[in-house]
């Protein structure tokens, strides 16, 4: 009997995931999914804390800069409760934070800032120098003659949310045995759909994939990859700042670059762009890069 796939998300079903339910007035619940490797992807867990906590400002306000701990592994069979703690609602920005929590016990902390839009000093670096986004092929098809080697269960957290349209800049290789690489890579993602003028929504929606392929890229120079069973790969912190309008519907450039790992961690920088070539988000993230020791 073959194995069973898991289902894949959606546009539709990632907006449904993103709407959580308000039990109190600090409180909300956000449903869970499998997304193929038995626990909650990490993206789901920081984009409905940002949803949770957007759910309290006031709309006028946009998010400016999030900062996330995971804090233990989630449960993808139960939902996650919400606490936002209103920690103060200035003249200028509104700051909270949201701890969310499964069986009593805190799998991750947020905090998060907003801001009334305002103009300013500006300057940015100028955008990397990729093909357009239709240039290069989709994730699917780059990946399309490794697909036999995996086991269904993995074909979908290894092959992309099917919510976006992801087009990596570089040649695919084995999802299995990597060829080493420089530590950077360039990815253009866009929803699949049309989504409506909300920027809060369009700000979560990024959220969610930004750390799907962020750490993986720390990997690059040693030829490892995450799928190997003696490898042990999680997310530790992530941090965003967001500088400029975007939309998620339209093509955003990703483009990641990890300076360090040691200790077991890695860390990966990421700057994404619009397809004008304006800087739109900054992000950060250190994770746990761990080789398992053998079994005796």
């Amino acid at each position: 009997m073959s194995e069973p796939t898991p289902k894949t998300t959606t546009l539709e079903d990632l907006v449904h995931l993103l709407d959580l339910e308000r039990v109190d007035d600090n409180f909300f619940l956000g449903r869970s999914e499998d997304p193929g490797w038995g626990r909650l992807f990490g993206g789901h867990v920081l984009a409905q804390a940002l949803s949770a906590a957007q759910r309290t400002v006031d709309p006028s306000r946009l998010v400016h800069s999030v900062h996330g701990y995971f804090l233990l592994s989630g449960d993808v069979n139960r939902p996650v409760l919400y606490e936002v703690d209103r920690i103060r609602d200035g003249g200028s920005f509104t700051t909270r934070r949201v701890v969310a929590v499964q069986g009593g016990k805190a799998i991750f902390h947020l905090s998060a800032s907003f801001q009334a839009v305002e103009e300013g000093f500006e300057h940015q670096d100028p955008m990397v120098e990729v093909p357009t986004p239709l240039s290069v092929p989709t994730q699917e098809e780059a990946l399309a003659p490794y697909l036999s080697k995996l086991p269904a269960r993995l074909r979908t957290p290894a092959f992309g949310v099917r919510a976006f349209e992801v087009r990596p800049d570089e040649a695919a290789s084995d999802p299995f045995s990597p060829e080493v690489a420089p530590p950077r890579r360039n990815v253009w993602i866009r929803a699949r759909g049309r989504l409506p003028d909300d920027p809060a929504l369009h700000a979560a929606l990024f959220t969610y994939i930004s750390d799907y392929f962020f750490l993986g890229t720390s990997l690059l120079p040693h030829g490892v990859s995450w799928l190997r069973p003696d490898m042990q790969v999680a997310s530790l912190d992530h941090t965003m700042w967001f500088h400029a309008a975007f939309r998620v519907d339209e093509w955003l450039l990703y483009s990641m670059e990890s300076p360090r790992a040691s200790g077991g961690r890695g860390l990966v920088r990421g700057r994404i762009f619009r397809e004008d070539g304006t800087l739109v988000m900054t992000s950060a993230q250190e994770g746990l890069i761990r080789q398992k020791a053998p079994k005796k």
